[in-house]
């Protein structure tokens, strides 16, 4: 090989290795990006659950609730086969602290089978009401109904906390934008985001460490938590 095809070879090397670096670096601000934006969009959706006056139901649950997972936007388009899905965060609350940690990034899938046509977006909060409901959470992926016990949450104007089944698991509340009236959660599969929890936090850390142990905060999330804090007042 001639010292030219060495050169050539060294600099193709370093080329790629610097390419490879600057997409690893765009991908992980990419992720910072997604993270805060979702973390924004979940207290919008919040506060969209809090001043709905169909969910006064909600209202109250929260006070007595071991967790809440909100999703600013669960997307469904179908024609026989329908799919849908959608990323959301979790935070839970810590008795001895007296505060709530978090949040933990997930995304949210279903799939479902019928006659539908069409689409929409739905705003979708599960209110975990045991210590089984979060722990389920801090799994690296579950399944709604199998894994953690899942019912409708009651909705209406004058619906009240006393006629849920509190003993369930998580109990699922939705605002939809679109064609249909709400979306049915049994069967749906949750999964932790490990990028965007990486990314939001700056290093490798558990959804047990994040939302457990309260080990790690971020300042973009503050308005957020503490509005779920202030709602959940008991």
């Amino acid at each position: 090989m001639t010292r030219y095809s060495r050169r050539r070879m060294i600099a193709g090397a370093l080329s790629t290795t610097i390419v490879a670096t600057g997409a690893r670096r765009a991908g992980a601000a990419d992720d910072v990006q997604e993270a805060e934006h979702l973390v924004e969009k979940s207290r919008l959706a919040f506060e969209s659950f809090m001043t709905d006056s169909n969910l006064g139901a909600f209202k109250d649950l929260l006070k007595q609730a071991r967790g809440l997972f909100v999703a600013p936007a669960i997307l469904r388009g179908a024609f026989f086969i329908g799919a849908a899905g959608g990323s959301g965060v979790f935070v839970a609350r810590d008795e001895k602290a007296g505060r709530w940690n978090g949040p933990a990034f997930y995304t949210l899938g279903e799939l479902s089978f019928g006659f539908q046509a069409g689409g929409d977006s739905s705003e979708v909060a599960l209110v975990a009401m045991t210590e089984r409901g979060v722990s389920a959470m801090l799994s690296t992926s579950i399944k709604l109904g199998a894994d953690a016990s899942i019912a409708a949450g009651p909705f209406g104007m004058g619906a009240s906390a006393a006629t849920a089944n509190t003993s369930v698991d998580l109990l699922s509340f939705s605002r939809s934008k679109g064609l249909y009236g709400g979306v049915s959660l049994q069967g749906a599969a949750v999964a932790v985001r490990g990028a965007l929890n990486r990314a939001f936090y700056g290093r490798d850390i558990s959804v047990t460490d994040i939302l457990i142990r309260g080990e790690v905060s971020n300042p973009k999330a503050a308005p957020y938590v503490q509005a779920v804090a202030r709602a959940a007042t008991r």
